[in-house]
């Protein structure tokens, strides 16, 4: 396997610090998409190919909004380490298949929010546990919107009856349109349940619940342990979607970046996080979204929001996994 070597001034053991920071970023089924070149003058993230999932992620978007978190991830890590992060999105023809390039920019001395952040990264987690019945003040809520604003995206807090009506319906309905998709099924298949020694996917420690017909949101089933009576899912959480200004994968990797803020101030307020990604994974379903967003935003996830007992970590790949050898053509 490819060895960590210097870059950005730093020493081996700090590249790979860095990267295992990045490598801590979520995932549609933990497949941890990403890879990294490392050079002497800076560190190329670039896609995995072999991690996509046609069926769940035909566009590659959330593939991309994982990189973007992951990058985020990785420009906090910098920073503690005294590298002001100069990057580079979509590089084109000065880096081939990446989707970003991160340079020294001189240097930084992290401040007290953002070591916050940084903080937080090993104990952010998606929690498919059923959330306590307590509501999410106004306090965190203006943490949670400012975070994304911070990282050039748009969080959009469903407020109104009829607004969170609207989206259960439209969560409902693309969520019925994947159970009857036998390509979406087997990509969760593969990735969930009982795989000794896996580096990727959910176990069932990190699965949550068998979601039930009572439950008032829909939830993937990712095989996690039956429901002890009395423990239903919350009816009321908090549910937001995040939002890019424009469509494409520039916008899918800036709203990455603000899915991790996100997150991880989430964590930093003591909050529990999951994802409700099924009506922005069908296509017909994600424009109705739009639509009914007005149209102007476009709609990268939907977020549950709210407070629950603590789940365990995910499976990881190792930093060296993630690295591309000097000879190895990028990946496309």
């Amino acid at each position: 396997m490819a060895q960590v070597t210097t870059a950005l001034g730093l020493t081996p053991e700090q590249v790979e610090r860095a990267l295992a920071t990045a490598a801590l970023a979520p995932s549609v089924h933990n497949t941890q998409p990403w890879r990294f070149r490392v050079r002497r003058d800076r560190i190329e993230l670039h896609p995995d190919p072999s991690r996509k999932l046609a069926a769940t992620d035909p566009e590659d978007r959330e593939l991309r909004l994982s990189c973007g978190a992951a990058l985020y991830n990785l420009r906090l890590a910098l920073q503690d380490l005294g590298v002001r992060p100069l990057v580079t999105v979509l590089p084109g023809q000065d880096a081939p298949g990446a989707l970003a390039v991160v340079r020294r920019g001189g240097t930084l001395k992290i401040d007290d929010e953002h070591r916050a952040l940084l903080r937080a990264v090993p104990h952010r987690r998606t929690n498919r546990k059923p959330f306590l019945e307590a509501t999410v003040d106004p306090r965190q809520r203006h943490a949670l919107v400012r975070a994304a604003e911070l990282e050039r995206s748009w969080l959009h807090v469903v407020t109104t009856r009829e607004d969170r009506a609207q989206l259960k319906k439209l969560v409902q309905r693309a969520h019925e349109i994947q159970l009857h998709d036998e390509a979406v099924q087997a990509e969760l298949a593969a990735f969930t349940g009982h795989r000794p020694g896996a580096t990727d996917g959910v176990p069932p420690v990190s699965a949550g619940v068998r979601p039930a017909m009572q439950d008032e949101w829909v939830f993937r089933d990712f095989q996690g342990p039956e429901r002890r009576p009395g423990k239903d899912y919350e009816s009321d959480p908090l549910v937001v979607v995040l939002c890019s200004f424009y469509d494409g994968p520039l916008g899918d990797l800036q709203a990455g970046q603000a899915l991790q803020r996100v997150l991880l101030t989430a964590t930093t307020h003591g909050l529990s996080a999951s994802f409700l990604s099924q009506p922005v994974e069908v296509r017909r379903v994600r424009e109705d979204l739009r639509r009914a967003l007005g149209g102007l935003l476009v709609p990268q996830t939907v977020l549950r929001l709210g407070f629950s007992t603590p789940v365990p970590p995910t499976p990881r790949r190792s930093v060296a996994e993630l690295l591309i050898e000097s000879g190895e053509h990028a990946p496309c």
